[in-house]
């Protein structure tokens, strides 16, 4: 159950969300439904919207997500878990990939109310050489994972193939026994071992006569050379700025952190389906890099791991890369650039397919897709293969939203200013993919709204209630599943003194179900158009690229005759202006 209640806001302290005058905006009052347990650091949902998974000090816990029952635990002492994911393996069985606040890595998994360690990822074998875990993400429904490593200065990226069907065939051992009533002793199970499938180190030259794949050597060659001097006086230059959230080592400049993305087929000549939810390739991109680099998994032998793979295909950019974000099925990278420059790269052509210059003052942050956009709704004359949308935050606070096609057809709208008030700075701005237009925005003054970037305008405040407030503005830890419609997020009571220590690290669960709330459930879209988005990206027969090629291909000549139309007219009057000038002389 919501409550409402109206508050006069400024347009000032809502970061422009408003219009410059005065407005009324309503606020909606979260429903507390739980406690939460102490240190509750991070909140995960299952795809199917059963579960909720926390990780908090000495462990993690699973939840119902409808009842908000504790239904599993695993607890350890002196450990603290930060970072969460959850995904589905199999029916009612979920796999679960954790990292600790000492950067220990760990897979789980969750099947009929029990929770079992499956593996250590970086476990500590020598002191003096502990690795230390700073990403770790799952993909392709456990399938796949990376890890983000260093250890000692270096870093490197960990890339596994999981062996998730020995592992449910083990489960199914173990469910046996422990329903076997004629086994008295506890069931201990020896899982079978995660596996590297490729190990990635920021690139330096090939040695001797390596081949790069497509790309021949020599260009490869050059590419890594001019790469690693361009990355080596970034670091030397931003030495003084390290982003301490991202290396572990502040004085040590070479350190270098990478971003990965997991891409899907996008080629219908490969022979791989085009449908399939499983990976062939991993794209990476190096700090201070311009060079995003692209791995195959399918070439790939588990044996042959320890050896340096080279790239497949490299993708060069004049510019730094500063932030990335791919599109549903993967088919179009985004590259934020320094410089305000944004590049839309087309893994099936080959070639950028927009370049984008934003404001120069305008230092970009991060960036993601809009699959669910109002235009997408709607039926348009251009291939919805061929537009893509992408909201796009800076430093400074200004949010924008690109629509890009083929060529030079961009259109960039600006739908945030830079805030006055440094506590009026996003901490958190997403998209929803059930509310199209609509944006959810936390500020790091502790106030988070919907917004409606259209109109520009607030469509209601987001509150707790008295007397709580939501946990670190600057790093709330909540999660929004599509599938229930609802926001989870973790309250704390507020530091007015009046509360006792044991109260004060009592946090709550607080939870805002869109569907309930009368103010928005109009908007709601039932069928997102992602999934229309998802097909239109895929063309998945071999006749049906080649149909897409030619209308490609037929627009873009249209396209150049009509400039070339246009530039010969424009050369005529200015001829003519040249000879009736010549005449008055």
């Amino acid at each position: 159950m919501q409550f409402y209640r109206s508050a006069g806001q400024k347009s000032g302290e809502m970061a422009a969300a408003c219009n410059p005058e005065e407005c009324t905006v309503p606020t909606v009052e979260l429903e507390s439904v739980t406690q939460s347990p102490e240190s509750t650091n991070c909140i995960a949902c299952t795809e199917d919207g059963r579960y909720l998974s926390l990780g908090h000090c000495r462990g993690l816990s699973v939840w119902c997500a409808s009842s908000f029952v504790r239904v599993a635990e695993w607890l350890q002492d002196q450990l603290e878990i930060t970072f969460l994911q959850m995904t589905r393996m199999a029916k009612m069985t979920y796999l679960l990939g954790s990292v600790d606040d000492m950067g220990v890595a760990r897979l789980f998994i969750f099947h009929c109310d029990d929770i079992h360690l499956l593996s250590v990822i970086n476990a500590m074998e020598d002191i003096n050489h502990r690795s230390i875990c700073s990403t770790f993400a799952l993909y392709g429904s456990g399938h796949f994972g990376a890890a983000s490593i260093s250890c000692n200065g270096a870093s490197w990226l960990e890339v596994y193939q999981l062996p998730v069907a020995v592992w449910l065939a083990e489960l199914e051992t173990v469910s046996a026994r422990e329903q076997d009533p004629n086994v008295t002793e506890s069931v201990d199970v020896k899982w079978s071992s995660v596996e590297v499938l490729i190990k990635i180190t920021p690139p330096h030259l090939p040695a001797g006569n390596s081949q790069g794949g497509a790309l021949g050597a020599d260009l490869l060659k050059h590419c890594l050379v001019v790469d690693e001097i361009r990355s080596s006086s970034c670091l030397d230059a931003d030495a003084g700025t390290t982003d301490t959230s991202r290396s572990p080592r502040l004085n040590d400049i070479s350190f270098r952190w990478c971003t990965h993305h997991f891409l899907l087929s996008c080629d219908p000549f490969s022979g791989q389906p085009l449908q399939s939810e499983l990976p062939v390739a991993v794209a990476v991109w190096w700090s201070g890099s311009h060079n995003l680099l692209q791995y195959s998994l399918q070439k790939v032998s588990i044996k042959k791991a320890e050896a340096a793979p080279t790239p497949d295909s490299l993708w060069p950019n004049a510019n730094r890369i500063i932030c990335s974000a791919v599109s549903r099925r993967t088919r179009y990278i985004a590259l934020g650039l320094d410089d305000a420059l944004v590049c839309v790269w087309d893994r099936r052509t080959g070639a950028p397919l927009s370049i984008i210059s934003l404001p120069k003052y305008s230092s970009l942050l991060r960036m993601e897709y809009l699959d669910c956009w109002p235009e997408l709704l709607h039926p348009s004359q251009t291939p919805a293969a061929e537009v893509v949308h992408l909201l796009v935050m800076s430093k400074g606070g200004e949010l924008y939203m690109i629509r890009a096609e083929r060529g030079t057809h961009t259109c960039t709208t600006q739908l945030s200013e830079r805030p006055n008030d440094s506590r009026d700075l996003p901490s958190v701005t997403i998209s929803m993919p059930f509310l199209p237009g609509i944006l959810l925005i936390i500020q790091r003054n502790g106030k988070m709204f919907l917004q409606d970037v259209i109109n520009k305008t607030a469509v209601c405040f987001l509150t707790p209630p008295t007397p709580y407030q939501f946990s670190s503005a600057c790093n709330p830890v909540f999660v929004l599943d599509p599938q229930l419609q609802a926001l989870f997020i973790r309250g704390d009571l507020e530091n007015n003194g009046s509360h006792s220590l044991k109260e004060a690290i009592q946090s709550r669960l607080f939870v805002f179900r869109f569907g309930q709330c009368c103010i928005i459930e109009q908007r709601i879209v039932s069928h997102p158009a992602s999934s229309q988005r998802q097909n239109a990206e895929s063309h998945g027969t071999p006749e049906e690229a080649c149909s897409l090629y030619l209308q490609q291909r037929n627009k873009a000549l249209e396209q150049t005759f009509e400039r070339l139309h246009k530039t010969a007219q424009m050369i005529e009057q200015r001829q003519q202006n040249y000879n009736k000038l010549r005449k008055k002389k």
